[in-house]
């Protein structure tokens, strides 16, 4: 059962399908069969609308098969698989297709996540998938993306971009983050964000959940995707900076319509244009915990 209220549909407008499950990764570091189960049990929660991806390496779908062959659906929507390219990638798709070949119908891995550093590297890489999958390339973003991300929109790929990690130095700065957001959105390419996104809002928190982790500033899901919204909608960047930064919730209001912040608004279909225009998703250790944020801040 949805439970879902008038002034929740923007947030199930922006958040439908967005955080891809990323247990096997830190900060959680789960193995297969507990990340297979935390992912099976979200699948029938009360919040599955925000599920999206499982998320695995390409080189460890036989132990995924395995472990999570008793979980899949007989009938209805399959498990949708997000597979990270490693070093070998021409193995890695062979995996795949086998994968996909023997689960067709119960799961199917429908995209695969990439690294590259220059535009080379990049097509050379999109080159062997051969749009088989939707693909995601993470880049660098400390330098100016913009002449990579422009390649990415010609080769028909997406983007990635690392927006934290368990140390301090793991996070990018806030003008290099919105620069990417700004690069992204003039080439028209929509993006990915992995890591670092466990919370609605920018602030500090523990960097692992470990009893005396050290703590960082991260930025906020709310923060990433709306300035990105902001944008899309033809926010100048001053805006989007200062929506990327901000950390009171109260600034925030979902209503029936839409979602006003401050002195701005976005409403339903614009926060739906963004989605469709440039945001595709987050991965996040943790699918729990963003929910539950957002619940005690009333959003949900």
């Amino acid at each position: 059962m949805e439970y879902i209220t008038p002034a929740m549909r923007p947030v199930k407008t922006l958040l439908h399908g967005l955080i891809d499950y990323a247990g096997l990764f830190p900060p959680a570091g789960l193995g297969m069969a507990a990340a297979v189960a935390e992912y099976a049990a979200h699948r029938s929660g009360p919040w599955c609308w925000a599920l999206g991806r499982f998320v695995v390496p390409a080189a460890r779908l036989g132990e995924f098969e395995r472990a999570a062959e008793p979980c899949f659906p007989a009938s209805g929507l399959p498990w949708k698989v997000s597979a990270l390219g490693g070093p070998d990638l021409e193995a890695e798709l062979t995996i795949i297709d086998g994968f996909n070949a023997r689960r067709a119908g119960h799961a199917a891995v429908d995209t695969i996540e990439l690294k590259a550093a220059c535009e080379a590297a990049a097509a050379a890489a999109l080159g062997a998938i051969d749009r088989r999958l939707d693909a995601f390339v993470e880049i660098p973003v400390a330098q100016d993306p913009g002449a990579l991300v422009a390649a990415l929109a010609r080769l028909g790929a997406r983007a990635k971009v690392r927006t934290g990690g368990v140390t301090a130095d793991a996070f990018p700065s806030a003008a290099d983050l919105l620069r990417f957001i700004r690069r992204c959105n003039e080439a028209r390419v929509p993006f990915k964000a992995t890591a670092g996104l466990h919370h609605p809002l920018r602030g500090e928190y523990a960097l692992t959940y470990a009893p005396d982790s050290a703590r960082g500033t991260m930025f906020g899901f709310l923060n990433v995707f709306l300035a990105t919204a902001l944008l899309v909608a033809g926010a100048d960047v001053a805006t989007a900076r200062a929506m990327l930064d901000e950390r009171d919730p109260r600034a925030l209001t979902f209503t029936d319509d839409g979602v006003t912040w401050r002195d701005r608004s976005l409403t339903s279909a614009q926060l739906g244009a963004a989605r469709e225009l440039a945001i595709a998703s987050f991965g996040s250790c943790s699918f729990r915990e963003p929910i539950d944020d957002l619940s005690a801040l009333g959003m949900l």
